[in-house]
């Protein structure tokens, strides 16, 4: 993206800044799409740029040892993946893998900590981004600790909802027991019991939510209180006024 004629282009940081704020930065992004189960960086691994996703999400997840897997939390278009960037560190001990297909932009990682050092408006919706991180980070640990697997798997669907621009998601037991770190005959018990209550759809790795309204009733308290907090930090005005969305996003970025 080397012009502003596209401003505002979807992702709630980048929509934030002030129009002569974009226009310096929108000449060192660039238009990426990624696809299901791209690694956008490994664990340990050199970063070699940062990436705001529009309509694609990635999970964070922590891998251990043996192999075993579990999220620590999920980046959509309001915020950005690869924050250790621009918090002193080159790299990270979790990964970061595509979870919904879509498009987004990357910033070079030498750019993005320039750009970070200047200390402008662009700093500031970094670091008011990486908070609403860090509580749905401590969110996920808590409700993973406390929670049912219920109560986990609905807070996580509505989680990727909240991300995604369909009812619909891409999805098998497989791969949300690894998301959740539960076993897949809990996700399947628990999914099988959303479907007969009319809550979800789910067939051959596709999940249709059809009762949003219900899901909320049935997720613990942690999606919630990870919402008010984006919520919270989306109204305070960046240098006088309040972020921009673009009108097809208004509604979705409400997470």
């Amino acid at each position: 993206m080397s012009s502003a004629s596209s401003w505002p282009v979807g992702n709630w940081l980048l929509d934030a800044l002030s129009l002569d704020e974009y226009q310096r930065l929108a000449v060192y992004l660039r238009p990426a799409n990624v696809s299901l189960g791209e690694i956008v960086y490994e664990s340990g691994g050199q970063m070699a740029n940062v990436f705001f996703p529009i309509t694609a999400h990635v999970s964070l997840l922590y891998t251990m040892l043996d192999g075993a897997t579990a999220e620590m939390g999920l980046v959509g278009n309001e915020g950005v993946v690869g924050i250790s960037l621009f918090m002193g560190g080159d790299t990270t001990p979790n990964e970061a893998v595509v979870q919904g297909a879509g498009k987004g932009l990357k910033l070079d990682a030498r750019r993005m900590q320039e750009e970070f050092r200047r200390g402008s408006e662009f700093q500031l919706v970094l670091l008011r981004y990486t908070q609403a991180l860090m509580t749905q980070i401590s969110q996920t640990a808590v409700c993973n600790r406390l929670h049912s697997v219920e109560h986990r798997l609905c807070r996580w669907l509505l989680m990727n909802l909240d991300r995604t621009q369909s009812n619909k998601l891409e999805m098998t037991h497989d791969l949300i027991a690894a998301r959740l770190g539960v076993r897949r005959e809990g996700i399947s018990v628990v999914a099988k019991g959303l479907q007969q209550r009319g809550l979800i759809k789910y067939v051959r790795g596709h999940i249709q939510i059809l009762d949003r309204s219900g899901l909320e009733s049935c997720a613990c308290e942690c999606y919630s209180v990870v919402k008010k907090e984006h919520d919270r930090l989306v109204s305070i005005r960046v240098h006088g006024r309040a972020p921009r969305t673009s009108d097809r996003e208004t509604e979705r970025l409400q997470l």
